[in-house]
């Protein structure tokens, strides 16, 4: 009988789990999808502020396990979640609605390189934009980008006050 090596995933299930609750709090619907093969947690939620300009946001956190966390692998996983919810919420983007996603890869093995990538900044497209957040669930240490940015400002204290509720430990 073969046996499993359950050091790296208990601990990113662990951080999976607890990461859907702390969704569940803050009033998001979460669900499990499956992404070829992955279970991918997917939290969302809505929100419409007069300081937004009178817009409607739409949020998502799209999170997946992932053996190692490299810079390639969180580029291509930031470029799917961003397509994802533009597919499901952003037709009619624009004016008074937009799209913002937090797409999390969770592993034991995080490259210093994933880190440094997810730090950068925030990744704009026209009313869609992407926070990546890399997690390392054996220190629980979250790296995204926390700051203020030009394009998407108005949103930015919204996404940090997010960042912070679902990715505490920075």
């Amino acid at each position: 009988m073969e046996q499993t090596d359950r050091t790296t995933t208990d601990p990113v299930r662990t951080y999976l789990d607890a990461t859907a609750e702390r969704l569940r709090a803050d009033g998001c619907v979460v669900t499990t999808e499956d992404w070829a093969g992955v279970p991918v947690l997917v939290g969302y939620r809505a929100d419409f502020k007069v300081q937004w300009m009178a817009t409607k946001l739409h949020l998502f956190t799209i999170a997946a396990p992932a053996p190692v966390v490299t810079a390639s692998a969180i580029e291509q996983f930031t470029t799917s979640a961003l397509d994802n919810v533009v597919a499901r919420k952003g037709q009619l983007r624009g004016l008074q609605s937009g799209v913002a996603v937090f797409p999390t890869l969770v592993s034991t093995q995080v490259e210093p390189e994933a880190v440094a990538w997810a730090q950068h900044g925030q990744r704009v497209r026209f009313a869609a934009m992407a926070r990546p957040v890399v997690v390392d669930a054996g220190t629980g240490t979250a790296a995204c980008f926390r700051g203020n940015s030009a394009l998407g400002r108005l949103y930015s204290g919204h996404f940090r006050r997010k960042l912070a509720a679902y990715f505490p430990g920075n």
